[in-house]
């Protein structure tokens, strides 16, 4: 892959209305703060708030040279009208942004479906090109997504389009797959190399390190347990199950001993790995940006995954 990634990437999610809504000066100062903290991957997706964190990052670094950053965007995701023949939409998004639904997702991993992703991203980015392309969650498409979305990116990237294509996942083995049997440059493996969940070692990352396959690491916070300092809220998006919160203490007060916060831990363990490349962290906040550089600039002792190790926290 002929790209520079920076060691943290920002994760356009929250400023598409992740959750919760944030208007547009918010967002924009987030890209900033990202920027101005040395952040130079930006990703994001169709999926993320029916469209609206890919205008807003698109905007964010309209002013910034295009050749200082990297982009990343995703395809199998088609945002189409809920409401045809002009009858007003009813209701909020139904996937977890805080969004009109004024637009729906349908699944659409075909060579026609990419093409068309793309170019509507391209268009909501306002740019004539991004760098990264990857196949978006194909859980139950996996024969449309290696037929026909693989492919068509392979095309786009060997036309000097793209360049560097990938496939983007909560799950680790449906990617490996795809880096078994297709020639991917990149992929993004969400929550499964965190301090709660390394199941990713167990096939993926040895085979990406093994296949010159670079790997993004996002979701390290597995949606909110590891993100403060004392853990608390979901677990992929869920409430989190008692023992993984007791887990999740356990990790926390081991880190306290050596001076270290829980987020802090939990942003540096995924680049232990030499598979990953760069850990991509979503923020919704110029705060939520400072925090995060903030901790990753802090130094993390050795010993301290020896001692998680040592008493069976991680593998």
């Amino acid at each position: 892959m002929d790209l520079t990634l920076s060691r943290y990437g920002f994760g356009s999610a929250p400023i598409g209305n992740l959750f919760t809504a944030v208007d547009d000066d918010t967002a924009q100062a987030a890209v900033d703060a990202a920027y101005d903290a040395g952040i130079r991957l930006f990703d994001t997706a169709p999926h993320y708030g029916l469209g609206l964190a890919e205008r807003r990052l698109g905007a964010a670094l309209a002013s910034r040279p295009r050749d200082s950053y990297t982009l990343s965007t995703k395809v199998g995701r088609l945002l189409v009208p809920s409401a045809p023949g002009g009858r007003a939409p009813a209701g909020r998004d139904g996937e977890g942004f805080d969004v009109p639904a004024d637009l729906h997702r349908v699944r659409d991993y075909s060579r026609d479906g990419v093409r068309r992703s793309l170019e509507e991203s391209l268009d909501r980015l306002g740019l004539d090109a991004v760098d990264i392309v990857l196949i978006h969650d194909p859980d139950e498409h996996w024969e449309q997504a290696v037929s026909e979305a693989y492919p068509a990116l392979a095309e786009l990237r060997d036309q000097g389009v793209v360049k560097a294509i990938g496939a983007g996942m909560n799950q680790w083995e449906m990617l490996t797959r795809f880096v078994r049997e297709t020639d991917l440059d990149v992929v993004m493996l969400a929550g499964r190399h965190t301090l709660l969940d390394q199941s990713g070692t167990r096939g993926l990352l040895p085979l990406c390190r093994e296949r010159g396959v670079s790997v993004l690491a996002a979701g390290v916070f597995n949606s909110g347990l590891l993100a403060t300092d004392e853990p608390s809220g979901t677990y992929d998006y869920a409430p989190a199950p008692g023992s993984l919160l007791a887990r999740a203490r356990s990790i926390a007060a081991v880190c306290e001993r050596h001076g270290v916060t829980l987020p802090q831990a939990a942003l540096s363990f995924p680049l232990r790995h030499p598979a990953v490349v760069s850990v991509v962290a979503g923020a919704r906040s110029a705060a939520e940006v400072a925090r995060n550089a903030a901790l990753t600039a802090r130094p993390v002792p050795e010993a301290l995954w020896d001692d998680l190790a040592t008493e069976g926290l991680i593998s």
